[in-house]
């Protein structure tokens, strides 16, 4: 008999119980649009939400790849929950990378989140297609702080962050523009959830507007001040990149292994008055199905890779091109996959009643998430080619 004892805290984290009960509520989140209470109650009770805080801050301490593998199991019974839960723990992952390379500056955030807070991401705002990079939101210094003005979109977990990350310009030099980037405590003054969330697909994680009216971000909530454009990034930035866009990726992958998975089982129940067998032995579906499986390896490749790296700390040179490389892979063949699930399972598959109607409408969102299409390709090309993203003009 080993006497080795099993690791059982990412089992304890998400149990199969646990995922059940998600399963079973999934659809009603989506139908009623509204929060996911009841599973955030769980996965906090369980410390999912702490799961990549440093042990020394009383987390997990999971690496990347191993919270990973855990948003795609969560994703595949409930992808909206998974989504949401996303955006808190990647900022937590953040501060997890900084303060292993000696950067204590959000430190703070560990101990916060350790004690339960919750933090969300208040980067979206429309017409900018250079998240963290540049901002339609102004800071002006003040005594203590940093007064905020703009309006925010895509603010997931609006129902119950504790903590809002921000970013938003400092012109007061015109020569020299600079990103304020820092969090906003749901007691300050000087903004309003405004509750826009009725959308295609991703409906549970209620990802309302935030408008700032000169809103208060603390000093010592301040974490980077930095030049605006590829120029400012570092740290900070790539790490955001990172957890969040391999988190998403997570997710995208586990809607896409269900939409498989599902496929394969319900094509030994299909059939037709113009067959023998079931469905699955007709040539068209099995090569539709080879392609699904196909591109799932894909996806579960570019992730995996991109996930044991970062957690491993390999010093890629071109990390921010593999990252959003990533990223545009995934979310690509999971629409493949999707879209093949819906065609062979055909009209049944177009009812509300049909998990496969979900799946195909929380799939569309992995486009909307940074970076789009657009920029991917932009970023991927000029990076490669060696080209400044930041020399202007921008195209031409």
């Amino acid at each position: 008999m080993s006497t080795t004892t099993p690791d059982t805290t990412s089992s304890a984290l998400l149990t199969d119980e646990m995922l059940a009960r998600f399963d079973e509520r999934a659809p009603m989140y989506d139908r009623e649009n509204r929060f996911f209470d009841e599973d955030f109650a769980e996965l906090r009770a369980s410390g999912y939400l702490t799961s990549v805080v440093p042990k020394s801050f009383g987390g997990g301490g999971l690496g990347i790849d191993e919270f990973a593998k855990l948003q795609r199991r969560l994703a595949y019974v409930a992808p909206a929950t998974a989504v949401a839960v996303n955006m808190h723990i990647y900022w937590t992952g953040v501060a997890a990378d900084l303060n292993r390379i000696g950067d204590h500056g959000c430190d703070w955030m560990l101990e916060r989140a350790a004690a339960g807070d919750i933090f969300a991401a208040g980067h979206g705002e429309a017409g900018n297609d250079l998240p963290l990079f540049l901002s339609s939101s102004s800071a002006t210094k003040v005594d203590g702080g940093w007064e905020i003005n703009g309006h925010k979109i895509f603010g997931t977990l609006s129902p119950v962050w504790t903590w809002l990350g921000v970013h938003a310009m400092d012109t007061s030099d015109p020569d020299n523009p600079r990103i304020v980037h820092g969090f906003m405590h749901r007691d300050a003054p000087g903004y309003q959830i405004v509750e826009t969330w009725d959308t295609l697909g991703m409906r549970a994680t209620q990802s309302h507007d935030t408008v700032l009216d000169r809103a208060f971000v603390a000093d010592d909530r301040t974490p980077l001040v930095c030049a605006t454009g590829m120029a400012g990034a570092g740290p900070f930035q790539l790490s955001i990149f990172a957890w969040a866009l391999v988190g998403f990726r997570a997710v995208y992958g586990g809607i896409a292994q269900r939409a498989l998975d599902d496929t394969v089982a319900r094509m030994h129940e299909r059939t037709s008055i113009a067959l023998t067998r079931s469905m699955a032995y007709h040539p068209g579906v099995q090569h539709r199905v080879a392609e699904m499986r196909m591109a799932m390896d894909t996806i579960d490749w570019s992730v995996e890779r991109v996930a044991a790296d970062w957690a491993a700390g390999v010093q890629h040179a071109d990390w921010p091109v593999r990252i959003v490389s990533m990223k545009h892979t995934a979310t690509t063949n999971a629409f493949k996959v999707v879209d093949a699930a819906l065609d062979l399972t055909g009209g049944s598959g177009i009812f509300k009643r049909s998990r496969l109607e979900q799946m195909f409408r929380d799939c569309r969102l992995g486009r909307i998430h940074p970076a789009n299409d657009l920029l991917s390709h932009e970023l991927v090309g000029k990076l490669q080619l060696g080209i400044n993203p930041d020399e202007a003009p921008r195209w031409g």
